[in-house]
């Protein structure tokens, strides 16, 4: 499902890492999309790379929980803030994370908005 607001995009993500569905998470950034990888902190651009990049996040079945808590829009760009919670596990160990995200957006022709930069770890805090 599209963000039709850039605000919304925050709860997609949740609801794609929450269901297992990559699909849905990649449809969410722009072809060309830059994401910060919360795990290690490496930058990552375009789809294809953005998907082998957050498998390991998927493979921790994570739990997710995502509130989008600020927005300053203008002329088909948004800047969102989030506040996120993760937590999953990894070789039966409990991984737990948390922070405040930044997200840039961008208006798309079909008035539907995708994620042109993504830094979750923009204020990580190790939990």
């Amino acid at each position: 499902m599209p963000a039709h607001r850039p605000e919304e995009i925050h709860a997609l993500i949740a609801d794609a890492l929450n269901a297992g569905d990559t699909d849905a998470f990649d449809a969410l950034h722009e072809d060309c999309a830059t994401i910060v990888v919360p795990s290690d902190g490496r930058r990552v651009s375009g789809r294809e790379e953005i998907h082998a990049a957050l498998e390991e996040v998927f493979a921790l079945a994570p739990t997710v929980q995502i509130e989008c808590v600020d927005k300053l829009e203008s002329d088909g760009l948004a800047l969102t803030h989030g506040d996120w919670r993760l937590a999953g596990s990894r070789d039966g160990h409990r991984v737990a994370m948390a922070g405040r995200g930044t997200i840039v957006s961008r208006r798309q022709p079909d008035g539907t908005w995708q994620i042109v930069f993504d830094n979750p770890l923009s204020h990580a805090q190790p939990r």
